[in-house]
């Protein structure tokens, strides 16, 4: 018998195949499917989004039948790449808490182009997503904190997560499947490197890339090509190679537990979810005390030091950067009551206004806050007023975490917050889509995502 953890995982995948699906997790994997399109269409417009639709073009060229995010379609391949990277643009995909990484954006985006192109029914398609979650969570948990801090969890986890999804998709058997992580786990990549050297532009491309080595991975394994069987735990695997510290039996561990993506977290916030916990503690200090900005004397930040190991720039100096700068969005917060779409897309840098408060902000780190991360992310903001009053609240957990869940209507409702280019038309029929996934009496319809989701080219 196998007892290698990545074949008795494989073993999971095919189990969950054969069970019925529970209901909390259908309506849970409409969610998720609502928040990958939010973070689609909010994106769309941008330049950036732009790029990654030429360069997909460019790079898996042909023509094809998979819808991309405000482009033309596309071969399944160039669609997965293109969508991957766009829904990551805005810092709004979904994210946990223990894996540290985005996990929609490599478990939904294979499976729709592949869905666009095969005929799919329904619950392939769910059970493709499913597996997609549950692979790359349980990766990126073993994986850990120290291997999240150098690397970006979403392009190492996430490339064995999309070969787990597209051979779910593609009607793998178990050993197929094997060999697709295995062939996925070889091709994960994803520096942090790039944010030192202030690169953050390219950032979108490590899910792109990861779905794109995962569906290369599960064609392969199809076409009869071999892979590494334990890529996570063996002496060369995932785990000894990439800086890891999280429990390895995490890739094996609660199998008759719900499905990890009922686990994740929905993101509040358009920016970095390393600081939500700061921002979530500020709005509820305005909130409850509505501090004038103009009499703000100071704003104290006591945070976990990893947060900063990713979101650590100072003040940004270009668009990109905003999502990753703890003074920039809280000033922001404080200043004008919210934090919008068009505070990361057009910031106004040099406001005078918005930098003098921003210089009354300290950021300081605690290791007693560090020893509770990844599991909870808890940061300390106290405002001091210039009558002297103080007002401090510590946040633990994010709003939108699985402790703290947003419902089906306020979902609805960030959706169009983030993605102002939707009509209602379009917000109807998105909607109507990803309610279907949580109606069990569809299972055996075909499931095919009509390029109208995906908006205007």
């Amino acid at each position: 018998m196998d007892l290698l953890p990545e074949a008795l995982l494989v073993r999971h995948l095919a189990d969950l195949q054969r069970k019925p699906l529970p209901a909390a997790t259908r309506e849970r994997l409409a969610q998720a499917l609502l928040d990958w399109f939010t973070a689609g269409w909010s994106a769309q417009g941008m330049p950036a989004a732009q790029t990654l639709r030429t360069l997909a073009a460019d790079c898996l060229a042909g023509p094809g039948t998979a819808p991309v995010f405000g482009g033309d379609s596309l071969p399944p391949l160039a669609a997965g790449f293109a969508n991957a990277g766009i829904a990551h643009l805005r810092e709004i995909d979904d994210a946990h808490r223990a894996a540290m990484l985005h996990p929609g954006v490599v478990a939904v985006s294979p499976v729709l182009a592949l869905a666009a192109a095969l005929p799919l029914p329904q619950r392939r398609v769910a059970d493709a997503i499913i597996a997609g979650y549950e692979v790359v969570l349980r990766v990126g948990e073993a994986l850990g904190a120290r291997h999240a801090a150098r690397f970006h969890a979403t392009a190492t986890a996430g490339a064995v997560g999309a070969a787990a999804a597209a051979g779910v998709a593609l009607g793998l058997s178990p050993g197929q499947l094997h060999h697709a992580m295995g062939i996925g786990a070889t091709q994960s990549a994803g520096l942090w490197q790039l944010v030192d050297d202030e690169a953050h532009e390219s950032k979108s491309l490590h899910p792109a890339f990861a779905v794109r080595n995962g569906m290369m991975a599960a064609f392969a394994a199809r076409a009869g090509l071999p892979g590494a069987r334990a890529f996570v735990s063996g002496p060369r695997g995932l785990y000894a190679l990439l800086a890891s510290d999280g429990p390895l039996a995490a890739l094996t561990a609660g199998f008759d537990a719900p499905e990890r993506l009922n686990t994740t977290t929905v993101k509040a916030w358009p920016c970095c979810a390393q600081l939500f916990t700061p921002l979530d503690a500020a709005r509820a200090l305005m909130d409850e005390h509505q501090p004038a900005p103009l009499e703000i004397e100071s704003v104290e930040v006591v945070i976990f030091p990893h947060a900063l190991k990713i979101a650590g720039v100072d003040w940004p100096a270009k668009p990109a950067e905003t999502c990753f700068s703890l003074r920039y969005v809280l000033a922001t917060l404080l200043r004008t009551g919210g934090l919008r779409i068009e505070d990361m897309e057009a910031p106004d840098l040099a406001q005078p206004a918005l930098l003098a408060l921003a210089r009354r902000i300290t950021v300081s780190t605690d290791e007693t806050f560090q020893r509770a991360f990844p599991e909870k992310r808890p940061c300390r903001v106290t405002i001091t007023m210039q009558d002297g009053r103080r007002f401090s609240a510590l946040r633990e957990l994010r709003r939108g975490d699985p402790e703290d869940p947003f419902s089906w209507d306020q979902l609805q409702a960030r959706m169009r917050s983030f993605a102002p280019r939707m009509d209602d038309a379009a917000a109807r029929r998105i909607t109507a889509w990803c309610e279907g996934f949580a109606d069990a009496g569809r299972d055996d319809a075909p499931c095919t995502p009509d390029a109208a989701l995906f908006g205007p080219a």
